[in-house]
């Protein structure tokens, strides 16, 4: 087999030699050998090791696809999402500073979305293995926290009582103080004697709450998210910051970005993340696609006594962005968009003059597109903040501040 100098790693975390060639698992430096197919190198074999090259701390690593990067120091995983966020920038022609990488701890993982399938002897529950649709059980998980591993005999349960032989169900579980949220999708359609033993296993089992297909099946407690002091009940599947770690990051970046400022608008709001914090010291305008989650939003701001006035608009910020004059009332804008980013409504926070704009992203490369129009309008960028809360993986988090400084 021919050997290969893996020079760089790609965005999803594979060691890249000259061709390209694409090998998993490997680290810039090394030599390595094994057998190509395509642009795609199997059964790798490591002939000079990386000086970064550590040994992986879970014993699923190796055929679990839930982790890409156990298999590197934590200082090389930070220095290297520091570098992919660079890299977008400068794309961009945007030289940027990193303010620092928050990496989340291990096993601190609140909600994961695991994959359960219906066996001849019963069901097993993980996440897929790599490159694959075979389904890896992990009961030594490294990622989830010790309250989310619960889920696992869980998933299993609930395939054998709904799932179908030839697929698998999705489940996706959340910790809450009141016990596991579970949301289940791709099972048998609901009728009534599964309804039945559904709602069984969810008492039987001590979850919260159990949705199948969006339907709420059973609750026992309301899982409560607490945002600030305001406590929310999301809707079933509805999103949350990944681990309790990454979340209190970006808060604490958005709310110094925010500090001082008296009207606030917060874009892409979900369930308050942002908006019930910052109502402690601002009037927040909360604008988000999913009425239902502003509901719930809204629910947990009128039961928290003592924040200032919160308002909410349920809005497509895609089809129908807030325009600049609607924006214009504001003196700071809070804006966390889905990985596609959100051009549009950039494009008028660009024009509306807004002083302020704090800037989440989980992609480095829609976050610099949209740093180089706020930039291209006028304002300053500040120094990025990296939030790494998908340990072990290719996925990153940032945070960053834009003052307007010229008209």
């Amino acid at each position: 087999m021919d050997s290969y100098l893996i020079e760089r790693l790609g965005h999803m975390g594979d060691g890249i030699a000259r061709g390209p060639v694409f090998a998993p698992l490997t680290l810039p430096g090394e030599t390595v050998t094994g057998r190509l197919d395509g642009d795609r190198l199997h059964e790798v074999k490591i002939v000079t090791p990386a000086l970064e090259r550590v040994a992986a701390p879970c014993r699923h690593f190796r055929t679990c696809g839930g982790c890409a990067l156990q298999h590197a120091a934590p200082e090389f995983i930070a220095g290297w999402k520091a570098g992919v966020v660079r890299q977008a920038l400068a794309a961009q022609g945007i030289e940027g500073e990193i303010a620092a990488v928050h990496t989340s701890p291990e096993r601190s993982r609140r909600r994961a979305t695991l994959s359960a399938r219906r066996t001849k002897k019963g069901a097993l529950a993980g996440f897929h293995a790599r490159g694959s649709d075979v389904v890896v059980e992990i009961p030594d998980c490294h990622l989830l926290a010790p309250g989310l591993m619960a889920a696992l005999p869980v998933a299993e349960a609930l395939a054998v009582a709904g799932g179908s032989r030839k697929g698998e169900i999705s489940v996706q579980a959340t910790l809450s103080p009141g016990g596991l949220d579970i949301a289940v999708t791709g099972g048998k359609p609901m009728d009534g004697p599964l309804q039945v033993e559904l709602a069984q296993l969810a008492e039987g089992l001590g979850l919260a709450r159990l949705a199948w297909d969006g339907e709420v099946v059973a609750m026992r407690h309301a899982p409560e998210q607490v945002f600030g002091r305001a406590k929310v009940t999301p809707p079933p599947g509805a999103f949350l910051q990944a681990t309790a770690h990454g979340e209190a990051r970006l808060l604490a970046e958005v709310s110094t970005l925010t500090q001082g400022k008296s009207r606030v608008v917060d874009l892409f709001a979900g369930c308050g993340t942002f908006t019930l914090p910052l109502a402690e010291d601002a009037e927040v305008h909360a604008v988000e696609g999913e009425a239902e989650m502003l509901r719930a939003l809204d629910r947990g701001w009128r039961n928290a006594p003592g924040l200032k006035r919160v308002s909410t608009e349920a809005r497509d910020l895609f089809r129908r962005p807030l325009l600049a004059e609607e924006l214009s009332r504001y003196d700071a804008a809070v804006i966390d968009p889905p990985r596609a980013g959100a051009a549009s409504q950039i494009a008028e926070l660009a024009r509306s003059g807004v002083p302020v704009i704090a800037h989440v992203s989980c992609n480095p490369v829609t976050f610099a597109r949209d740093a180089a129009v706020l930039i291209g309008a006028g304002y300053a960028m500040g120094p990025v903040t990296v939030v790494d809360q998908f340990r072990w993986s290719p996925h990153v988090e940032l945070v960053a501040g834009f003052s307007l400084t010229s008209a």
